[in-house]
């Protein structure tokens, strides 16, 4: 399957083809090149709540929202505690998490909205990225799931709350973004034990000695098309955090010491 995420600006991936489908919309993930930050969060760390200065975590935000042309004004973000709390968004939320952590919305790790001028916004360094896209009701959305949201079935808690507020399952389109890939990715029982144990056998690799590769990529997708997704409109990427240095921020590589990418999800006015 082709890749869904084109770099062409240094400081960010896009979904091009859901940009195709409706000019308006924003889609994509931030890399680390192009900000202000300096080591162990060079440089263009998006993330205010690890130990960098505000004050370039801001100055890469304002970058990011002259290079979208979305006012910071405009950002939202939810508080991500690892847990599967959805928010759907509008008008009133437009600026919370976007210039202090303690504004985010609390214990959120889900957004969705379907008005314009809004942008979702989630931060990333390891943890699975989801976006979904609805372009026959205009409903969007973005989800932060590390191991514990994923077997917690974070895609198919996003999936239920789309179909609540009148989403066709049919209709809903979603890529699995850029995160730490199978290879890299080495967790014990106490990972393994939490999963439905039907998925396994396509997600799980043992090593022996309480070692399993986990492939998160892979275990979100199960989940999705357990969840009434079609598969052909499901994308995943290529992209690996841990793997490819030079363009992302990874936990589990820098031992914690790090920055986090941003992915992004709106409509323009």
């Amino acid at each position: 399957m082709s890749e869904p995420f084109l770099h062409n600006h240094s400081s960010y991936l896009n979904i091009e083809k859901w940009q195709k489908i409706n000019p308006n919309l924003k889609a994509g993930f931030t890399t680390r090149i192009g900000g202000t930050s300096a080591l162990p969060f060079h440089s263009l760390n998006m993330g205010l709540h690890v130990s960098d200065k505000i004050e370039d975590v801001i100055t890469n935000r304002k970058r990011l929202a002259e290079a979208l042309n979305v006012s910071m004004d405009n950002w939202v973000s939810g508080e991500q505690v690892h847990q599967t709390n959805i928010k759907v968004v509008g008008e009133e939320d437009k600026g919370k998490g976007a210039t202090s952590y303690q504004s985010s919305i609390t214990g959120t790790d889900g957004l969705i909205t379907n008005q314009s001028g809004i942008l979702c916004t989630a931060f990333f360094a390891d943890c699975v990225p989801l976006f979904f896209f609805d372009p026959v009701s205009g409903y969007i959305g973005i989800a932060h799931a590390g191991w514990k949201g994923t077997v917690q079935r974070m895609a198919e808690k996003m999936v239920a709350r789309f179909s609540q507020v009148g989403v066709n399952k049919s209709d809903l389109l979603v890529v699995v973004g850029p995160c730490i890939s199978q290879p890299f990715y080495e967790v014990n029982h106490v990972v393994i034990d939490s999963m439905d144990e039907k998925f396994r056998g396509k997600t799980v690799t043992d090593m022996g000695n309480d070692r399993y590769l986990l492939d998160l990529k892979q275990l979100n997708v199960e989940i999705l098309l357990q969840s009434g997704i079609l598969r052909h409109n499901i994308d995943v990427t290529n992209y690996c955090t841990f793997d490819q240095q030079n363009l992302f921020f990874s936990h589990r590589r820098d031992n914690g010491e790090t920055g986090r990418m941003l992915g992004f999800l709106g409509y323009t006015p």
